[in-house]
């Protein structure tokens, strides 16, 4: 009986020594980092810090930045420093699962009109709202957009908010986890919304002549999109998703296209692994630009085209909630040529990726003290 207990003993110790060596690692408050990569050694310096699960950054100007918490919150960092109180005027937004507070974005000409738009969740569904801010508070608000139907479930929501070099505004909406809505064209789950900076729909959508299509959908087949953006150089409109159990995908967004899920996906079934739909390809489905397998959860994109990072010009930046990475990929014709990792382990889940109007990186990282950095 003491051999048994000793053995016990002996095992439980071994047990704690596997978990704290497979356990993620732990992420200081002032941690400022050197990294080599391929191309260049970064300077990674911590901002700010004591965020609630941020979710977005807009910059105001290269001292003024907005910052979402997916508890509700939008806070303000002034000259580096996160100000006590946040900014008011917003609606009541209650975390649910995946949803909450989610992206912000300044309308093109917020120099002249002060105008914010943000995404959130609201009774089972997607909102986007735009109001004027006034010092610290969002005046005249109004909803310019709800995703419908509304579903029951805190999974899929979304939703990224990108402005073109025309004006139109593009949000993206999640499946909601029930996969057969992105090919239902009558609902908006699992689509790409494209309207006009009022929320009024563009006479140039393309199912505006569909009546099976609603004519504000610019793209569909979708599962998840937690990263867009939009290359002023090629035109390009870029967006991510998360795959299931494998099978994340990048993709130009292309208009009136179907992106294929769940008809077709690189991912399988969680646990069991089974086949999703009818393939990998299908005729008149969209293949991805690029794919991950093993899933990354991606979140968070943007295009390099600031003179500080001479050697990334045109790349895309991905963040990885999953993976805990940012990955860079090289394109060239329109197809991603090379990915490299960076970054691995060494910030946490990195939740969204921004170039400031200073020229610089800046990614957030998604926990309850989640923090803003700064590649230099």
């Amino acid at each position: 009986m003491q051999m048994t207990s000793q053995l016990k003993y002996l095992f439980t110790l071994i047990c704690s020594a596997s978990t704290l060596l497979v356990a993620p690692p732990i992420v200081a408050d002032n941690n400022n980092l050197t990294v080599t990569t391929e191309k260049r050694e970064l300077k990674v310096s911590q901002i700010a810090s004591g965020l609630d699960h941020p979710w977005s950054i807009a910059f105001i100007s290269s001292s003024d930045w907005l910052v979402t918490e997916r508890s509700g919150q939008l806070r303000r960092i002034t000259d580096g420093k996160l100000q006590d109180q946040p900014i008011s005027g917003l609606p009541k937004i209650k975390q649910t699962g995946q949803g909450g507070l989610l992206d912000v974005v300044l309308h093109p000409d917020f120099s002249n009109n002060q105008l914010v738009y943000l995404s959130y969740t609201m009774k089972g569904g997607t909102e986007v709202l735009r109001g004027k801010l006034t010092g610290n508070k969002l005046e005249n608000t109004e909803v310019i957009f709800s995703a419908l139907p509304k579903m029951r479930g805190g999974r899929h929501f979304g939703s990224r908010l990108v402005f073109d070099n025309q004006g139109f505004l593009f949000i993206s909406l999640g499946d909601r986890g029930k996969k057969e809505t992105s090919q239902q064209t009558i609902n908006h789950p699992g689509s790409i919304i494209r309207l006009n900076d009022d929320g009024s729909i563009p006479n140039t959508n393309p199912f505006v002549s569909d009546s099976t299509v609603l004519p504000e959908i610019y793209s569909y087949g979708h599962r998840n999109i937690q990263g867009m953006t939009f290359d002023p150089a090629t035109n390009i409109l870029w967006a991510h998703e998360h795959g299931p159990k494998g099978g994340d995908e990048l993709n130009q967004v292309l208009a009136g296209k179907n992106y294929g899920w769940p008809v077709i996906t690189y991912g399988v079934n969680y646990v069991l692994s089974t086949k999703i739909g009818e393939g990998t390809e299908k005729p008149g489905m969209v293949q991805p630009t690029t794919y991950w397998d093993p899933s990354i959860a991606p979140s968070g994109l943007a295009v390099v085209d600031s003179e500080k990072y001479a050697e990334w010009q045109g790349n895309l930046l991905v963040g990885a909630l999953k993976f805990q990475l940012l990955a860079r990929l090289e394109l060239a014709d329109g197809k991603v040529i090379h990915e490299e990792r960076i970054l691995k382990g060494e910030l946490g889940r990195i939740r969204d990726v921004r170039q400031g109007p200073d020229g610089f990186i800046y990614l957030l990282t998604d926990s309850s003290n989640g923090s803003v950095y700064r590649l230099e």
